[in-house]
């Protein structure tokens, strides 16, 4: 389980910044309000993915990670914002109804709706196996998002980078 730095710390913070970014662009809250949240949110998704977290197996305990707004508010992000003593409607009216986010240790990727395209938030490059075999890699790419992506007609098109600058 990784702690305080190295891809997981990235990870967890890009998962985190985003969703205080989309709490961000609403202008409801304040910059320590903000602020506070992230540092909540991110101490939950690393105390939730502390036993989950498998850097030479990426796609093991995707599911486990996987952050949901499904018109249910996602308990990790229901507890950060607690803190800054946002209620629960409140929540759902600031943030999208329906949101999956994939917060696996070399990317984080996310999708509104549950029709969106999948987008990249953050992307790093994985050290090499200790001892990889081809069959090996192969299985370790697979992951809950990854069997959204096949059988789509055109994966290029449903696979967009997005960037949002703060």
């Amino acid at each position: 389980a990784n702690k305080g730095n190295g891809a997981g710390s990235h990870a967890v913070a890009a998962a985190a910044n985003f969703i205080t970014r989309l709490l961000r662009s609403t202008g409801i809250l304040s910059e320590g309000q903000l602020h506070d949240f992230s540092d909540s949110l991110q101490e939950a998704f690393r105390e939730h993915y502390q036993q989950h977290w498998f850097p030479h197996t990426p796609g093991k305990g995707s599911g486990y990670r996987c952050i949901r707004i499904n018109h249910k508010m996602d308990p990790l992000i229901s507890k950060a914002a607690c803190t800054i003593g946002l209620s629960h409607q409140q929540l759902f009216s600031l943030l999208p109804s329906e949101l999956t986010m994939w917060v696996d240790p070399y990317e984080v990727s996310y999708r509104i709706g549950e029709d969106g395209s999948i987008c990249v938030l953050y992307e790093s490059t994985p050290p090499p196996p200790p001892h990889a075999t081809s069959a090996g890699q192969a299985d370790n790419r697979n992951s809950c998002k990854d069997e959204l992506r096949i059988g789509r007609s055109s994966p290029s098109k449903s696979f967009n980078m997005m960037t949002i600058s703060s």
